[in-house]
């Protein structure tokens, strides 16, 4: 069940800013909320260690940090360093959140 929601509200979030930046260059907050949310309640339930749940936070804290020196420069948006940080948290520290960000950015 806690896959199946994980595979349902993660895909989910991502379709919906996605379309909602395409049709108004605008992503709302509540697609981060849920998605920092969802994070924060679940992830302890499928047997993530406490140590790697608290990587998961600072991963995400600090490509908040990074964005948002981005968004005060102009380089990016608000919503887009948001719904960065919000799906880093889902990543942790690897390679692939690297990835995701060159990609992203």
């Amino acid at each position: 069940m806690l896959e199946a929601l994980i595979f349902v509200v993660f895909p989910f979030c991502m379709l919906f800013a996605a379309i909602s930046d395409i049709l108004s260059m605008t992503i709302a907050n509540r697609v981060s909320v849920l998605l920092v949310t969802v994070f924060a309640l679940v992830a302890p339930l499928t047997g993530m260690d406490w140590a790697t749940y608290g990587w998961h936070f600072a991963a995400g804290f600090l490509v908040l940090a990074v964005t948002f020196g981005l968004f005060a420069l102009g380089g990016m948006g608000g919503g887009d360093a948001k719904l960065l940080a919000a799906t880093s948290l889902w990543m942790g520290f690897n390679i692939h959140l690297v990835e995701y960000l060159v990609v992203s950015t």
